[in-house]
């Protein structure tokens, strides 16, 4: 099938965030003299938003609503002034984007991570990119794995959703292309394993991103 637009999770898709998300939360959790985690540890933890990250990375007596939001907000704080001090593009994700954009393919990214540091992060790393649509959470869509957003990107791109590549390194990403009615293709470079992706939808697994030119030729 002759697919014309892609949709891109940022988070373990485009970008490796880890080490500064996991900076950022530790230094949160540090401040409040609770358990800090391991960036290992923190690729479980990610990829439903940030006020879940919050909640999962808070021991369980912690996790009042009321400290939930202030850890949250601390967060925010601090990744908003941190999140580009390590973060880069995954190796052959710039050939990609760079050949896709000479193709004519109508490129998204979509993101469970605010929309305000999703934009940041991309501005910064494939700013010169066009993309149809960057989204992060944000209050008009539910978070992923609700297909609102997807289905917002494919009206913005003017494509059928059966038109459309989803890539993520999730279940959340699977779930949300499978709900979608999108092609779902999971990544291996990401924060989760084949197994997850697969067993959420995944029809394709990728090992490296320029693999995908060749399923598109």
């Amino acid at each position: 099938m002759a697919y014309k637009g892609i949709i891109f999770d940022l988070d373990g898709t485009l970008a490796d965030t880890l080490s500064d998300i996991a900076g950022s939360m530790n230094h949160v959790l540090k401040a409040h003299q609770y358990p800090v985690h391991t960036v290992e540890d923190y690729k479980l933890l990610v990829g439903r938003g940030l006020d879940n990250l919050v909640t999962q990375s808070l021991p369980v007596p912690a996790q009042q609503p009321a400290n939930v939001s202030i850890c949250l907000a601390e967060m925010i704080e601090d990744y908003g002034k941190n999140c580009l001090v390590n973060t880069c593009l995954y190796e052959g994700i710039r050939e990609l984007l760079d050949e896709l954009s000479v193709r004519k393919m109508k490129l998204a990214v979509f993101s469970n991570k605010t929309e305000p540091l999703t934009h940041k992060i991309v501005a910064h790393l494939l700013g010169d990119i066009k993309f149809v649509q960057v989204i992060g959470a944000r209050h008009d869509f539910p978070k992923k794995p609700d297909p609102a957003g997807a289905w917002f990107i494919g009206e913005q791109m003017g494509i059928p959703s059966k038109d459309i590549i989803y890539m993520g390194d999730s279940d959340v990403d699977m779930m949300t292309a499978t709900r979608a009615g999108m092609y779902a293709v999971g990544v291996l470079w990401g924060f989760r394993t084949a197994e997850e992706l697969m067993a959420n939808g995944a029809r394709k697994l990728l090992n490296h991103p320029l693999e995908i030119l060749d399923f598109m030729a």
